[in-house]
């Protein structure tokens, strides 16, 4: 951490010694997730300024979309948000498959389904983990890491990959699913709710865990539609908003579920926002496994995808909040215009109002509760 000193203007009369500095947090620093630096305006411990600095790992994406054709960026996807690669990927197959009138079989939209929440859980186990590493606890995330492995193999027994995942294709799936997963699959759901009760005995009613996130980092529902933050941030202040009710899309209005809000708004309320859908989560996966019909997983899809002139947009809710696709297309086989529109870039935006006047190791803690990723701010 770099650390330089700024000249402040007092106030006439004012004989105080001069406290304020800029204190450089990341982008190498280890409670900053990722390549994030955050330019800190101090007064003593406390926060003046909170600056996030952004476009350190910036990869044109969106230009990518536009000088290939639509089927060469279906990897880029899950390069953007790596933990929520199924999520992403769905997104732009969707936007793909509304524009084309491509129709998708039942059976790979139940897949879809399955393995998207799949995929969210995975990634609520890396925040979870990583969060109580950044306070301190070092247990957690070894529990968190094993309980993922066991996502990780699912998933690469049917895509190959183990992270980021390119397993759509536009009209279904490019290949079906097992006996070996669907087994293995209803095992975890088995497995992992015996042990969400741990982690709440272990981790979530742990007094020095409530004392570090309740009452700290408290964020509106006001604000959070101020910056358009989504997600657990905006559920965490009282908002049922999930494009999965709210926008309704692939067969989630055929499944039952809960949407977890918290209504105090604060880092605590996040938190468990994020574990109770871990749980719903499992809920839609046990009734996705129900309901899968038989039949194929890739509909029919022409050779060369050429999409009539247009403007489309198609919505998915992501491990971190809503993310959009818009495609502007004008008959050509690469698109016009791609726009992504990526949750983390809205959530990051809050913290700098957010977190004026707090002392550093509680803006640490209330960055945490944010989940960042990113890959996704850059893009």
């Amino acid at each position: 951490m770099n650390v330089t000193k700024e000249p402040v203007a007092k106030p006439a009369g004012d004989q105080s010694p001069d406290e304020t500095f800029v204190l450089n947090l990341g982008p190498q620093h280890p409670a900053a997730h990722g390549v994030l630096r955050v330019l800190l305006t101090m007064d003593g411990e406390w926060i003046k300024r909170a600056e996030p600095v952004i476009g350190y790992i910036h990869r044109m994406h969106e230009k990518m979309g536009e000088n290939r054709t639509y089927a060469k960026f279906l990897p880029n996807p899950s390069r953007i948000d790596y933990l929520s690669a199924m999520q992403y990927t769905h997104g732009y197959v969707g936007v793909i498959e509304r524009a084309a009138k491509i129709e998708v079989p039942p059976r790979a939209e139940f897949i879809r389904v399955i393995t998207s929440e799949l995929n969210r859980i995975s990634s609520h186990m890396v925040w979870w983990g990583a969060l109580l590493l950044d306070l301190g606890g070092f247990t957690p995330i070894l529990y968190a890491f094993d309980d993922r492995e066991k996502i990780l193999d699912l998933l690469e027994g049917i895509c190959g990959a183990r992270l980021t995942y390119c397993y759509y294709r536009f009209g279904g799936l490019c290949n079906d699913v097992d006996d070996t997963f669907l087994k293995g699959t209803r095992a975890f759901v088995k497995h992992l709710r015996p042990r969400l009760k741990m982690y709440r005995e272990l981790v979530t009613d742990n007094v020095i865990l409530r004392g570090r996130l309740t009452d700290i980092g408290p964020i509106s529902a006001d604000l959070c539609r101020k910056y358009g933050a989504t997600g657990p941030v905006i559920r965490g202040s009282g908002v049922a908003y999930d494009v999965r009710r709210a926008e309704p899309y692939s067969v989630y209005p055929q499944l039952e579920f809960e949407i977890p809000t918290y209504p105090e708004g604060d880092s605590m309320a996040r938190y468990l926002v994020r574990m109770d859908e871990m749980e719903q989560s499992l809920r839609i996966i046990e009734q996705a496994l129900d309901l899968l019909p038989e039949g194929p997983v890739l509909g029919k899809v022409p050779r060369v995808l050429k999409i009539p002139p247009g403007d489309t947009c198609y919505a998915v809710e992501g491990s971190r909040g809503r993310f959009m696709v818009r495609l502007v297309t004008d008959g050509k086989d690469t698109a016009y215009r791609l726009k992504l529109r990526a949750p983390c870039f809205s959530n990051l935006s809050i913290y700098e109002e957010a977190s004026k006047g707090m002392i550093l190791p509680d803006a640490l803690a209330m960055l945490g509760s944010l989940d960042m990723c990113i890959p996704d701010v850059d893009r």
